[in-house]
């Protein structure tokens, strides 16, 4: 399985998770608040930040008839409709280029949500690195095909997909288009989460089936399923990203604060480092533990001759006599020499 490069990151096993930061809408119409976004994405150590490239006309239409409006899928949501909800999450597209140059500036890596695939050409003027299918596109052949026809990487949000998708989606990038630089994200496109929804010994089951990297796009709330997911291998992390959810917006319930997005990047690090490899006995650092382990102790001064009993050795810390494993191996035998109290048995002394 390949490492897949962006920017100057690799996104594979042995690195640390790829951890991108969603604006959405969470700007809320404010090119300064879009860029302090960017700011406190790449303060909180995230190496991707995202956007969406759309306008409400590529994705619905103006209509208020019952099946355009919005029932059921998150409080700030209901009753409007789809493309009253369009207009206030999308991203201008005159604010692209001005976004993608601020988080290069700051080291990450700027990309998109395509939402047609006009929207993917206009994103190739800009060298647009990478493409991001989000679930709710992950049906629509075409927007996958022009997305994967650029050679780029290209990231699939799962949610929602059965497995006839997932072949679909994943024959499309790999076998029509030739693109081999493909992520799938477990994602539960609810909005927020529950872990209880998350089902996340997928990310493995993923993985196994399609010989891809594998990551996490995350709506739940708090750390724990992010890092729950890195220690199952996944590679990506996507969350949201909102300077304060008191500010309001169509995401901001199920998006993390700066402090919460920095917890979020150390954890999941820390989560990844301490996977390490299959390894039994002392580490290199325990080593320096070894003595505080227990080990046998003569407890009493003895002679030359005198003989072993529970009574003059004792099984003690520190660890540096014989392993206590011995201690029915040594009772009964006499001393060669003298032995002070507080000695460590050897078999030297036997």
């Amino acid at each position: 399985m390949q490492n897949i490069i962006l920017g100057n990151h690799q996104i594979g096993a042995g690195q640390p998770p790829f951890i991108i930061a969603e604006m959405s809408g969470n700007h809320g119409q404010s090119l300064e608040k879009a860029l302090a976004i960017v700011d406190a994405a790449a303060d909180a150590g995230c190496q991707g930040l995202k956007i969406q490239t759309s306008t409400p006309d590529m994705l619905t239409l103006d209509s208020r008839e019952p099946d355009f409006i919005v029932r059921g899928a998150n409080d700030d949501w209901e009753g409007q409709s789809l493309y009253e909800l369009y207009t206030t999450n999308h991203t201008p597209f005159e604010w692209h280029a001005p976004i993608f140059a601020r988080a290069a500036e700051r080291g990450m890596v700027g990309f998109s949500s395509p939402f047609s695939v006009e929207a993917v050409d206009f994103l190739e003027t800009l060298k647009c690195p990478a493409y991001k299918i989000a679930s709710f596109e992950n049906n629509w052949p075409d927007l996958i095909r022009r997305a994967a026809r650029t050679g780029k990487p290209v990231i699939i949000s799962t949610g929602m997909a059965d497995l006839a998708d997932l072949e679909r989606m994943v024959r499309i990038v790999r076998e029509e288009e030739g693109n081999d630089q493909l992520v799938l994200l477990k994602c539960t496109s609810t909005y927020p989460a529950q872990p209880h929804n998350t089902n996340l010994h997928t990310i493995p089951h993923l993985r196994a089936m399609f010989g891809c990297q594998v990551g996490l796009s995350d709506h739940t709330m708090g750390t724990g399923v992010s890092v729950a997911a890195t220690v199952l291998g996944a590679t990506v992390i996507e969350k949201h990203l909102t300077i304060r959810r008191a500010d309001g917006g169509p995401d901001s319930s199920f998006s993390m604060e700066p402090d919460e997005m920095q917890r979020l990047v150390l954890e999941c690090r820390q989560a990844q480092q301490a996977l390490g490899t299959v390894f039994y006995g002392p580490t290199e650092a325990e080593k320096k533990s070894l003595g505080f382990r227990r080990s046998i102790y003569v407890v009493e001064d003895l002679q030359a001759g005198d003989v072993l009993t529970p009574e003059n050795i004792r099984v003690i810390r520190p660890g540096h006599g014989l392993a206590p494993h011995y201690l029915p191996e040594v009772l009964g035998r006499p001393v060669r020499q003298a032995v002070r109290r507080g000695t460590a048995l050897t078999w030297a002394v036997l």
